[in-house]
């Protein structure tokens, strides 16, 4: 086993292809086949699952890639201490539901600590996609929330991915709405006082459960009900129509709209909201540089 050719393994992964990796790394693609080929016969292993539609990490293999990213780091931090040499490009990803603070984490970490060269990814996504995602290493952390509806059928399917959800907090839910509604200047509002105002919620796509649906209540019936895929399209949609959404209540004084304002619910539900790593990998440097700063910016907000 060669140092480049853990280089080049940690690249497959990231970059999500062999074709890719190749790309960036500069190498042909046989060139980077036969190092990864030559990887799995030095260790007796299959790192990577071919199928016609491209390649993902074998158990073996994303086991192995926790030992792989420690090795590489430490052997960095060799070469910038005693060869002065340049430092790396960092790289880090992740995937969540739509949440402002997570980009505020996201923004923070790359302030403090992104250096001159980074290659980050932030996909706010779909809630069995975030799952998908850190099962399959295409994001490191995936942040998503649960409640007493969800939690059984969410924390069985992270269980059956070999993930492992950590809470960061517990919320009350409220309403996002247009500081124009009428609803705006209450100190709280009930589930019927929502019904004449069109409900916004974020489509599922293929896995459009109410037990993935990103907001509490899903369940209940709406007479007027909008899907929409972004968060600028919801805060567009809450201005224009009067409509609302039901979330945690955190809004980002920088990212969200100065026109939204957040009113408390008068329900019993709490909201759980926290981070899924995959069990069989230990996270990176910067990942764990994130979930601080995640930490931090939610109980700055809360």
């Amino acid at each position: 086993m060669k140092l480049h050719q853990l280089k080049y393994f940690i690249e497959v992964v990231l970059s999500g292809s062999i074709n890719e990796a190749a790309r960036r790394l500069y190498i042909s693609q046989p060139t980077l086949s036969k190092a990864i080929k030559e990887l799995e016969n030095d260790l007796g292993i299959v790192l990577f699952t071919r199928t016609s539609t491209g390649i993902s990490l074998s158990p073996d293999g994303a086991e192995f890639l926790s030992y792989a990213r420690q090795i590489n780091e430490q052997v960095e931090l060799l070469e910038r201490r005693y060869f002065d040499a340049e430092p790396s490009q960092q790289l880090f990803s992740v995937s969540s539901q739509h949440y402002s603070f997570v980009v505020d984490a996201f923004v923070e970490m790359i302030r403090k600590y992104g250096g001159d060269k980074y290659q980050f990814t932030i996909r706010e996504t779909r809630t069995y996609e975030i799952i998908d995602d850190v099962k399959n290493l295409t994001s490191e952390i995936g942040v998503l929330y649960i409640s007493a509806f969800n939690e059984k059928v969410l924390l069985q399917l992270i269980k059956e991915k070999g993930l492992k959800f950590t809470q960061l907090f517990e919320a009350h839910p409220h309403i996002f709405i247009s500081k124009t509604n009428p609803l705006a200047k209450r100190d709280s509002v009930t589930l019927e006082d929502l019904d004449p105002y069109p409900r916004l919620a974020f489509e599922q796509g293929e896995y459009n459960s109410f037990y993935y649906s990103e907001e509490v209540f899903s369940t209940i019936p709406s007479p007027k009900s909008i899907q929409v895929s972004d968060r600028a399209t919801l805060f567009n949609l809450l201005i224009g129509l009067d409509g609302y959404t039901i979330s945690t209540g955190i809004l980002s004084e920088d990212l969200d709209s100065s026109e939204i304002v957040q009113v408390p619910l008068e329900v019993e539900d709490k909201i759980k909201v926290g981070w899924v790593v995959n069990k069989k990998v230990e996270l990176s440097r910067m990942a764990k540089i994130y979930l601080e700063e995640l930490s931090a910016t939610t109980r700055h907000m809360l």
